[in-house]
């Protein structure tokens, strides 16, 4: 894919508040929603002066954990130490709050897996600005005695200036009892270095494997040793080689230096900056110059910076950000506002939030706990050697180029965050057949998984690839097309991009499928499914096909509702 088109609207960048979501945090009034992760939620808000920060806050039952309280508090005196022009810098924290917080300044631009996500490889030149300024962030970072420990392109942020390194060290403070005890893997597999793969301690050096990685990624569309299951990507980072196949020639020598197996034969960051200045692709100059981005993505920067203001304090009706720094931050009370679908805390996704764009990475999606796993369609529904039942339909026309205008400048959609769906409002107008949206919530979404053959199904309930039969809420293949659980309601998008609300709609108007043959289902086609107990929803985007590329590659949006 080219960098100057994408299937793929832009997610919304601000997220409406939701009943369950604070309005003021250790005095700062919050705007809107940025994202959510594995160690909780992030917003808008602004500091007394008007400057808008990211205010990252902590998941309630880890701010319960004392190991986790005291890494994180050591974790943000460490980063307060970084100040550089490729970082994200600390303003403001309440490390020892009852629940912990942390404010960086707001970046506005989206994640580099967004990005990369969006617009797919980007040009040789803007890979090796983006190494040179990650590089320098990690200079500073390294200076100040901090490892980052989970560098990867949903933890770089993209702004018109350069990029923005976030969330550097604070993943040393999720290597606690409190997140490693609920399953939460630390770190990402596709972009962890061998050291970190067998346990030993992360060094320097083990973020320039990141950056390697990340930069095989941006350069060639995947990360080179795959992005699938965890285990087996780690496997493949230990004992075998990467896969820079899709990368330009140009960037190979210095992409496989920074991948070496062995930390000392790794280039130091200021190496690496080095090699990038002197690359032709670059000309002996490095410069973030108007045209570092192509113009496509150049363009969509402007979606965030348009800020949204925080709902006005009770009584005063002010939109300002409170002046006061002080106090507990504990303003969860629910206010008034749209009845929203809200994120649970409990489902929350494990790629770490960021502020440019909600959530980025979709690397190793979040476990649920053995009963939120299996807590889906009733297994005595299950007959899989007659009862899968078999998507196909007849696919809609693509549309036009018009179209392509609107999904690159239309409203944004819920992608790899947790993002609350507005409930729609009956009107006069609408039809007597569409039903009200129930109350789905988020588990993960743009959660890519990838099935090599018949052996392997996706378990939608997890966001994980495994062995077929042993799923209960599940989307399979064969040879020629998808398998869905029996008494599971399908509906066939009309274009290759579909919403909850588009979703829910089709399934009302009983506009539902029966089979989806590999053969007129390529590549972007969107499909969902509803168990039979109505309270699974997975909405799923075709990537590729076993014709396309020998495996079923898919994103994953899934909700639940209760009731």
């Amino acid at each position: 894919m080219s960098a100057g088109r994408s299937p793929f609207p832009l997610p919304p960048v601000f997220q409406e508040l939701g009943p369950d979501d604070p309005r003021e945090v250790g005095g700062y009034r919050l705007a809107a929603r940025l994202g959510a992760g594995g160690m909780g939620r992030v917003y808008l808000s602004h500091t007394p002066g008007g400057r808008p920060v990211a205010l990252k806050v902590v998941r309630p039952e880890l701010a319960e954990d004392p190991a986790f309280r005291a890494r994180f508090a050591q974790e943000v005196a460490s980063a307060r130490l970084i100040h550089g022009l490729y970082t994200a810098q600390v303003v403001d924290a309440g490390a020892t709050e009852a629940t912990p917080w942390l404010a960086t300044a707001y970046v506005p631009g989206p994640s580099l897996h967004e990005v990369v996500r969006r617009f797919g490889p980007l040009p040789e030149r803007t890979v090796l600005l983006l190494m040179a300024g990650i590089a320098e962030a990690l200079q500073v970072i390294h200076a100040a005695g901090v490892v980052h420990r989970d560098l990867k392109p949903g933890n770089v942020l993209i702004a018109s200036d350069g990029p923005r390194v976030i969330d550097f060290g604070i993943a040393r403070a999720a290597d606690s009892g409190a997140l490693t005890g609920t399953g939460l893997q630390i770190g990402s597999p596709a972009y962890m270095a061998p050291e970190q793969a067998v346990g030993r301690p992360a060094t320097p050096a083990t973020d320039v494997h990141a950056l390697g990685a990340l930069a095989v990624h941006v350069a060639g569309g995947t990360p080179p040793f795959g992005d699938g299951d965890g285990p087996a990507t780690l496997y493949r980072t230990v004992h075998e080689e990467p896969d820079l196949s899709r990368v330009p020639p140009g960037l190979r020598a210095l992409l496989l230096a920074c991948l070496a197996k062995d930390p000392a034969h790794r280039p130091t960051p200021a190496e690496v900056i080095t090699a990038a200045r002197h690359h032709p692709a670059v000309g002996g100059h490095l410069r973030f110059t108007e045209d570092w981005l192509p113009q496509a993505l150049a363009t969509v920067l402007t979606h965030h910076t348009a800020l949204p203001e925080p709902e006005p304090e009770p009584g005063s009706g002010s939109h300002s950000a409170s002046g006061s720094h002080s106090g507990s931050g504990s303003g969860w009370h629910s206010g008034s506002g749209p009845t929203v679908a809200s994120a649970d805390w409990s489902h929350a996704p494990t790629q770490p939030a960021h502020h440019g764009w909600a959530a980025t990475t979709v690397t190793t999606p979040h476990r649920p706990s053995p009963a939120a796993a299996t807590d889906g369609p009733d297994r005595g529904r299950r007959r899989r050697a007659l009862g899968r039942t078999a998507l196909t339909a007849s696919v809609a026309l693509l549309v036009g180029a018009a179209a392509m205008v609107l999904l690159l400048d239309g409203p944004p959609e819920v992608e790899a965050a947790p993002i609350p769906t507005p409930t729609p409002t009956p009107s006069a107008s609408a039809s007597p057949s569409a039903a009200p949206t129930p109350a789905y919530q988020p588990v993960y979404q743009g959660v890519e998984l990838a099935a090599p053959d018949n052996a392997t199904e996706f378990d939608l309930a997890a966001g994980r690839t495994a062995p077929v039969d042993t799923a209960t809420w599940y989307l399979g293949r064969s040879d020629s097309e998808f398998l869905a659980p029996d008494g599971a309601d399908t509906h066939l998008a009309r274009d290759a991009d579909l919403t909850l609300l588009a979703c829910l709609d089709g399934l009302a108007r009983h506009e539902t499928t029966t089979r989806l043959p590999f053969g007129s289902a390529g590549a972007n086609t969107s499909f969902c499914l509803r168990s039979a107990d109505g309270r699974s929803l997975a909405l799923v985007r075709v990537l590729a096909t076993p014709e396309q590329e020998g495996a079923a590659r898919v994103s994953v949006d899934q909700y639940r509702r209760d009731g």
